[in-house]
């Protein structure tokens, strides 16, 4: 392999499409009721597998100049692919599929692709320099199928021969995308044409590499003798063949192909229960990429690329089932004991928190997601309820214009209710802030979730929102307590984790217990992750020294890709707080804090009474939130 250090590892040339999946497993197509929506395409999905499996990929492509292009380009980007040459296509509409899992061998599917963006791909579109910026490309068959975006392949491979990239070809075989099937009928997968056989074999010559099932050997060798097809293959290309083989895993060819199957080397796989077999192709070929490009031999590129589809054949999803580096090799150390990854506890808490989308070293979050407090501040002020909702889009006027002044660039966040900080979170969502929404009934123990069952509640929750729930909790609580509060706490995280949304604990000791031993905290987040329970966030008050530093102890047994402790203010003066700060100063698992009465408190009672004009308000909690933040970083400083 060449050792010439390139700016990337890949390119992937092809097909990239926004993949529109039901949500009812065992339903027809024409029942399905609500849909996910993930980054698709066979290329799309590979560049996508390389770049979380640390290879440095770049998708060269088109998406449409509209919301679902910018999708998929943003979901590229967050994994560090390079979308360079993901070109905005002004004409055309994002590439789409619609489909579904009716049971393990039938998966209605789709395509719309009637002049769609990534069909549009052309010669002019193909950069040499971005070519030769990579060691090697991967294109998906596909884009074979056309004459415009098979001139762009051609190019392409020209290009890369020119500076001695490597090669790869997925044979990717979809009769429908040939023309060989009606336009509804996107599940077969293999249809014999003898036009579809010689026109990719006229290109097999520029190949180093090429990947395909039997069937897609089939096609590209003119013949459904497996064996037969793949020596028409070598006929006339010197490429290494890797042959998947499904659940038994797959052969590779460097040479001569042999007479029988016996002759040949398996590199088998591990048998996992099969939930959907699509996508699985694009996560193999992405392990095995991950080793060819690393030059690792093919025993230990196998292994990659078995496992990675074994993992995608278990999961919901393509590109959003994909391992990442982390949760692969960790697989590959225990793989004989995981036959249902899907059931596997360790595995999908590393996929969980190995695929978050956005990373926060530190948050500066101004919490007014108080509803029990300040409805008792309205009627003290003899005011209407409806003044609570105009009283949170004030305060959350000031956060903005708190955070603009004081730089907090990804690192700002709020807390907000939907009782009567709907509007607040409608307005702030999708700027790129940290938004937690509480779920708990105020004041309640045992937790009683305010709008009922969880699973419900989520459901029309954006991603971005993080599950907020408060707890009043101790150790010494009867058993029957306990028991009841922990197995609601369960159901909640059970629930983030099905839905993807990150969850923040908070715990605060009983009224009238909170000025008992600190060590409890200590106790109880220990508690917690004994009972599997591993909350993306704490929030706890402040502490310690020592007891940040046994928390964070704790932590990093239990559970390292936790995202940290923000302390909470429990409406105290910002003296105590400052304080606070320091004790955890130098501990790296406090993040910041979530602070609200002490910053909207008293201005916000003045306010209902009519001592403070709109601007007046904004002002003081500007004030207040500034300082916080101010004492937080002196403390960090």
């Amino acid at each position: 392999m060449d050792k010439v250090q390139k700016k990337l590892d890949v390119i992937c040339i092809g097909r990239i499409a926004l993949d529109l999946y039901g949500q009812q497993i065992g339903a027809r197509l024409e029942d399905m009721s609500s849909f996910a929506k993930y980054l698709g395409g066979s290329s799309g999905n590979v560049a996508f597998g390389t770049a979380i499996q640390g290879l440095k990929s770049g998708m060269l492509a088109r998406v449409g100049d509209e919301h679902m292009g910018r999708f998929l380009r943003e979901e590229l980007e967050r994994v560090g692919c390079d979308t360079q040459y993901l070109i905005t296509d002004k004409e055309r509409l994002t590439a789409m599929v619609i489909l579904g899992i009716k049971d393990q061998d039938t998966f209605p599917l789709i395509f719309y692709r009637d002049n769609c963006a990534d069909m549009a791909l052309s010669e002019a579109d193909i950069d040499e320099s971005y070519i030769a910026s990579s060691r090697a490309v991967a294109i998906t068959g596909t884009h074979l199928s056309h004459p415009n975006t098979r001139a762009a392949v051609l190019k392409a491979l020209e290009y890369a021969g020119k500076h001695g990239l490597k090669r790869a070809l997925d044979i990717d075989y979809r009769p429908v995308l040939w023309g060989l099937t009606s336009l509804g009928d996107g599940e077969t997968r293999y249809v014999e044409s003898s036009s579809v056989t010689s026109s990719l074999q006229n290109v097999l010559h520029h190949f180093d590499l090429i990947v395909g099932t039997e069937e897609e050997f089939h096609i590209a060798g003119g013949t459904t003798d497996t064996l037969a097809a793949l020596k028409a293959v070598r006929q006339v290309s010197d490429a290494t063949l890797v042959c998947k083989r499904g659940a038994q895993g797959c052969s590779v060819f460097e040479g001569k192909i042999p007479d029988s199957w016996e002759q040949t080397h398996l590199y088998s796989g591990v048998v996992v229960k099969v939930l959907n077999v699509l996508g699985a192709g694009d996560a193999f070929m992405s392990g095995l990429l991950r080793g060819y490009l690393h030059d690792e031999s093919w025993e230990q590129c196998c292994r990659y690329a078995n496992a990675c589809g074994a993992l995608v054949v278990s999961r919901h999803g393509c590109a959003p089932a994909m391992p990442t580096k982390e949760e692969l090799d960790d697989y590959l150390l225990r793989e004989q004991l995981v036959l249902r990854p899907d059931q596997d506890e360790r595995l999908n808490h590393l996929h969980r928190v190995t695929t978050r989308k956005v990373q926060w070293p530190e948050l500066c979050v101004f919490a007014f997601d108080h509803r029990r407090q300040l409805v008792e501040m309205a009627e003290a002020a003899g005011q209407d309820y409806s003044r609570i909702p105009e009283l949170k889009r004030l305060l959350l006027q000031a956060a903005i214009e708190t955070a603009q002044s004081e730089g907090l660039d990804h690192t700002s966040g709020i807390l907000a209710d939907t009782t009567f900080g709907q509007d607040t979170l409608n307005e702030i969502t999708g700027r790129g802030w940290w938004i937690g929404r509480p779920i708990e009934l105020p004041g309640s123990r045992p937790l009683v979730l305010e709008h009922g069952s969880i699973g419900s509640q989520l459901v029309s929750w954006p991603q971005e929102h993080v599950v907020k729930c408060l707890l009043f909790y101790h150790p010494d609580d009867s058993a029957i307590l306990k028991e009841e509060q922990e197995s609601s706490i369960n159901e909640v995280y059970q629930a983030c984790c099905q839905s993807g949304h990150e969850l923040l604990l908070e715990v605060i000791l009983p009224d009238g217990q909170s000025d008992k031993d600190e060590a409890h905290y200590v106790t109880i987040v220990q508690r917690f992750y004994q009972l599997g329970i591993k909350p993306d966030w704490w929030k706890l008050p402040p502490l310690s020294h020592q007891s940040w530093i046994e928390i964070g102890h704790l932590i990093e047994e239990y559970d390292p890709w936790c995202r940290g402790i923000v302390i909470l203010g429990l409406d105290a003066p910002e003296a105590e707080l400052k304080a606070g700060f320091l004790q955890a100063s130098k501990v790296p698992w406090v993040k910041g804090f979530a602070v609200g009465r002490t910053i909207f408190g008293e201005p916000s009672g003045r306010w209902l009474h009519g001592e403070l004009t709109d601007a007046q308000l904004i002002e003081q909690v500007q004030n207040n939130y500034r300082k916080l933040i101010r004492y937080w970083r002196e403390s960090r400083a």
